[in-house]
Parts: structure tokens; sequence; C-alpha cells
């Protein structure tokens, strides 16, 4: 069967016809994934996926959901500023802050500093941020995230890349190959817009996935028809997805994704304010502060521009035999870690830290011995006391059966 499925506001037949080229189209969308910890392996293997839009129910002409993935391929925005209000709830326990602190850490430069986005855009994995963005052409960028009374930049002009935290008075420096046509211009480790994050999904779709148009809505003041993305199968923790997508420019302009266990959204990310004109010249520049820290990144020169998304063996650089299960929404990422496991049981086989660790996940037993199950409202992943790890956008259940099919 087609992936796209007969929407309540036109039929979509025709679709075997185009399928391909719509798909080479959303390729040269901009594909990025926050990684959470190991889980990001397996968030990875699906890509991320979006839900409901602002209320609203503007009167625009119908349209099919092939046509309207078509219209988010070809939209060419080159010049746009405004606002984004992004919300990121995965359910992870509350250890006072430190899960924040933890992520950034995790992927903190060796330079150190506050102010470099490896480590510093981490934070959005978590909690509720607002973002302010802007764009003019495919060299000048500049995203802002704004926390009380301080402000994190990057800003990316020509061939130079500044990042700049006021809180810490620090300022990262890097240069970045003059972007190509169809390239990404600066890298990014975190989708920061509704149209990053509906790229990211749009991957994602195949057969296994039912895709409609879900009515019109109204987002930042401008009318858009709501994509709904769902996925057909079974065992996934994904539950609906909406994008509403601007129906003037075809430009994303607010991305959610409900689990399916209910409540609020696991990412919602949606422009309150939006224009579509050119920025002023002035946005782009930038000189560090007097007495800022400035930190020199490595130099990216003479590096090749990603042409697309980092595949499942880069993610896996570095693991043992990474490999998937299954296909679709309901894909489980495995892999060796390569030393022992998370002891199971009791505390005395591992000490306090195994006694805590195991606190925060569920035991489970089958064919392949022990484990511990790490769960979020989205991403789970089982680790074996032998040091195999299955994890993806899967239930538990789905993953003790994998692991136990593997053995």
């Amino acid at each position: 069967m087609a992936p796209y499925e007969s929407d309540r506001t036109a039929g979509a037949e025709g679709l075997p016809d185009e399928a391909d080229d719509v798909r080479a189209g959303r390729r040269k969308a901009a594909r990025y994934v926050v990684p959470v910890a190991v889980v990001g392996v397996a968030a990875a293997t699906i890509g991320l996926v979006p839900a409901l839009a602002d209320s609203g129910d503007p009167s625009l002409p119908k349209i099919t959901a092939e046509q309207l993935i078509e219209k988010i391929a070809k939209s060419d925005v080159q010049q746009l500023s405004g606002t984004v209000k992004v919300s990121t709830d995965l359910g992870l326990p509350s250890l006072g802050g430190l899960e924040s602190g933890m992520l950034s850490g995790a992927t903190r430069g060796s330079g150190g500093s506050s102010a470099d986005p490896q480590s510093k855009l981490m934070e959005l994995a978590s909690g509720t941020h607002t973002v302010r963005v802007a764009a003019d052409g495919p060299d000048k960028a500049k995203v802002s995230v704004l926390e009380n009374a301080a402000e994190y930049s990057i800003i990316h002009n020509g061939n130079d890349v500044w990042a700049y935290d006021s809180k810490s008075n620090e300022v990262y420096h890097s240069t970045a190959p003059a972007a190509e046509k169809g390239q990404e211009k600066a890298p990014k480790d975190v989708p920061t817009t509704p149209k990053e994050l509906a790229d990211e999904a749009l991957k994602s779709v195949d057969d296994t996935t039912s895709v409609t148009v879900d009515g019109t809505a109204q987002v930042a003041g401008r009318d858009a028809y709501k994509l709904l993305i769902k996925p057909k199968q079974s065992g996934s923790t994904v539950g609906a997805i909406t994008v509403a997508v601007d129906a003037k420019t075809g430009v994303p302009l607010k991305f959610t994704l409900v689990p399916t266990s209910g409540g609020a959204a696991v990412v919602d990310a949606g422009f309150t304010q939006v224009a579509f004109a050119k920025p002023a010249a002035s946005t782009f520049d930038f000189t560090p502060p007097k007495g800022a820290k400035v930190t020199e990144g490595k130099d990216s020169k003479d590096s090749k521009a990603p042409e697309s998304a980092p595949s499942r063996g880069d993610l896996g650089k570095g693991l043992d035999g990474l490999k998937t299960i299954g296909k679709g929404w309901s894909t489980i990422a495995e892999f060796d870690t390569g030393g022992q496991g998370m002891p199971s049981g009791s505390s005395s086989e591992g000490g306090n830290v195994s006694g805590f660790l195991n606190s925060l996940g569920d035991h489970v037993k089958g064919k392949f011995g022990s484990g511990t199950v790490f769960s979020t409202r989205l991403v789970n992943a089982l680790i074996t006391d032998d040091g195999k790890v299955y994890a993806g956008a899967v239930t538990k259940d789905a993953l003790v059966k994998a692991a136990n099919a593997a053995h």
C-alpha cells in the first residue's frame, strides 16, 4: 500500500507515480536529530516526529497529502526572522537540573568553552525555551536562545561562525566552508526550527506510515494546512504527528510530537511570530565583547560540507556491530558496548552506583539473561548484563521481544 492514505480533503490518487519525486525533493532538506545519551542512536534510526498545530480554521483551497509534502520540499524561502517556542518533555526523572547539565557536559568540546555549540544547544533537549531565528540566504543565519537575563547566540556570516554566551561572557569561533547549492552551510547539533524538525520527520515516511491532511490552522497569524503523520505499526511509542505548513510559502510553522501514552507533547516547536522579509544586515554582525574569553574551534574550511544526514554507520562508529531490527516506526537499534552491561539484581554486583541506576530503570529477564530498561516518553533502551543495547522509539515489550529473538 502507498504511504499516503486518502485524506479527508482530497484523494491521493496517482501517488505511486509521484512518490520518487516527492522523496527526492525531501532529501535536500536539513537533517539533524536530538541525541539523548545512548538512546540518541535509536532516535536516529527513525527520525524525529511531530503533532498538533494552533487552533483556528481558515478557509483554504483543497490540497492532498502528497501535494502538501511537495510544497514543503519545494519551499525556497531564503529570508525570514521570527521567534520560536520550543518545549521538550521526554519524561526524564528530575535530578534537580542535573539532567540538562549532563546533556551539555556530555558533548562539551575539548576547548571547554561554555559557548561551544556542541554543548550549549543540547540544553534544548529538555524544558521550554524561547529561540529567535533569522536568515538571509545560505551564508547568513542567527539563532539566539533567550534565558533569564542572558542570551546564547550562534551567528553564521560568510565563512565565520561565532557563538556567544552572555552569562559566562565566553565566545567560540570557527570557520565553515562556503555553502553550496543544496547543502547546509554550518553544522548543527540540534534542530531549532519547525522546518528542521519537519524535514527529519518526513524522512521516516514510508509504507509503514499514514499521512493525511487534517484541516487547517492559524499559526503566528498565518494560514496553514495541518499534515498529520501516524505510524501504521503497533509497538511504536509515537502516537500522532502534525506539521502546520504555511499555505503561502510552504514553510513548516509548527511541529508537535504526541506519544502513544498520551499527555503533553514530547516535542512542541512553533513560531509565535514570523516575517518573511530581509533582516537588517546588522543582525549578522558580531564582535567579541571587551573582556570576553575567546576560544578558537577547529578550522573546518578544508573539510567537506555534509551532503546528507549522518548515516547509521557514522552514528555507530566506535560501537561494535551496530545494526537495526525491523523497519519503519518499529525499528530497533542493536549494538554491543564491548564491555559489561548494567549489573542487575542486588546492588552488591555493582555497588551503590548500580543500585542507583537500577532504581531509574526496570529489571527484566528473558532468553538474553537479565537486563535493565531505561525509559522516556519517546525512546526506550534495554541494556543487558552482557553489554548489549537495544534501543528505539518502541515499547519495553518490543525491546524484550527483539532481545529474545536475537539470542
